[in-house]
């Protein structure tokens, strides 16, 4: 039996479910009602094969989703401004699509630091691209956009 998750721990399976929601979201075309409904029955928690997934914090989950969704094409519009003129956020790699709309619903709508939600984002590309290049361009991309998020300053 796992000792019961920290507070961060929690934050940190929610910010990874998020992107990982809102990449199956895009890829299958369902809602995010019921992709958020999926991810929180099925994944939270849930044991496969002798492997128990994360809790998650589902507030701060439903809120990313939510963010993510209803405030999708300002953050698109933050992240092509953060990409170079020849790469729009229709040419990203869908996986990293998703952890820039997570990353940005964020910052735009959260108290968190903003250093702290690049932190967790970074790690989150890490696991998902362990090279380390992905990880690089999210840190820059993240903060270009948390700059413009916070223009009074990070």
């Amino acid at each position: 039996m796992t000792a019961k998750p920290d507070k961060r721990q929690m934050k940190s399976a929610a910010r990874l479910y998020a992107v990982q929601a809102l990449f199956q979201m895009e890829a299958s075309g369902q809602t995010v009602e019921a992709i958020t409904r999926e991810f929180e029955t099925h994944r939270f928690g849930a044991v496969y094969d002798d492997d128990e997934m994360a809790e998650g914090d589902v507030d701060l989950f439903r809120k990313l989703m939510s963010d993510a969704v209803n405030w999708q094409a300002k953050i698109d519009q933050m992240t092509d401004r953060a990409l170079v003129a020849k790469w729009p956020i229709a040419r990203i790699d869908p996986t990293l699509r998703a952890l820039f709309r997570a990353g940005g619903a964020e910052l735009v709508e959260s108290k968190t630091p903003p250093k702290v939600v690049i932190t967790e984002y970074v790690d989150i590309a890490k696991a998902f691209f362990p090279d380390g290049k992905e990880a690089k361009f999210v840190n820059a991309v993240l903060d270009h956009m948390a700059h413009e998020a916070h223009p009074a300053g990070l």
